[in-house]
């Protein structure tokens, strides 16, 4: 191989990672319909009432763990559902049993619901009920069994709905403020961090098309250890 294309094997690799850094890091200003501007988004009495609900208390809201790039939410996810349970679990070893393509420790396309529920149903031991296309009545059933510790839930979003902007995106269900009907998610990116929205944002989040597996985005749901 010459010189020429052993630098074009190592450079292109880098090249894909920098171009998909440069994408998930330009943020646009907050736009005006985005759930930040919400009074509940990150209010702290909401926020303190969320984290001692029954499940989240076991989530954290010490030592919850973020992404370390912004290509991980689905392994940190899965980490982060792991050490609620009381297992010892790491985002990158998690990673390191996933087969779908990644590049240095990036996953340049991210993982599907499927792909997700495959790593979770692996890293749990436990089967994995993959809910997609769900009505708005039926996302709040389950949006409450994240306070049943016997689940654990994970949402599979996409951002623009919520914020405006951004891709989409996994992070674990903490809670359900029932009173208010709102959901807590604890949002893997530390740019972000946990937050709480009303019902029917979140719903319109989840109930959009993934583009890489042309199906739509939705919910998993496992048992607790």
């Amino acid at each position: 191989m010459t010189f020429r294309r052993i630098a074009l094997a190592v450079l292109a690799p880098v090249a894909i990672l920098v171009g998909l850094a440069g994408l998930y890091i330009r943020e646009p200003p907050v736009s005006a319909d985005s759930i930040e501007r919400s009074p509940a988004y990150q209010n702290e009495a909401l926020l303190a009432r969320a984290w001692a609900l029954p499940v989240a208390r076991r989530y954290g809201p010490q030592g919850y763990l973020y992404q370390k790039n912004q290509s991980l939410c689905g392994p940190t996810s899965i980490a982060d559902v792991l050490r609620s349970e009381g297992v010892a679990a790491d985002p990158a070893v998690v990673l390191s049993h996933s087969n779908a393509r990644q590049i240095f420790g990036f996953l340049p396309v991210g993982l599907t619901l499927d792909e997700e529920a495959g790593l979770l149903e692996r890293e749990t031991g436990k089967p994995v009920k993959v809910l997609r296309g769900l009505s708005l009545d039926s996302f709040r059933a389950e949006m409450a069994k994240s306070n049943d510790p016997s689940r654990r839930i994970i949402v599979n979003f996409l951002r623009m709905p919520l914020f405006g902007r951004g891709h989409g995106h996994f992070s674990p269900v903490l809670g359900y403020l029932p009173e208010e009907d709102l959901v807590f998610v604890g949002d893997v990116n530390a740019q972000f961090r946990p937050w709480v929205v009303p019902m029917s944002r979140l719903f319109e989040a989840q109930d959009t098309i993934d583009s890489s597996s042309h199906e739509k985005r939705g919910v998993l749901e496992v048992e607790a250890q």
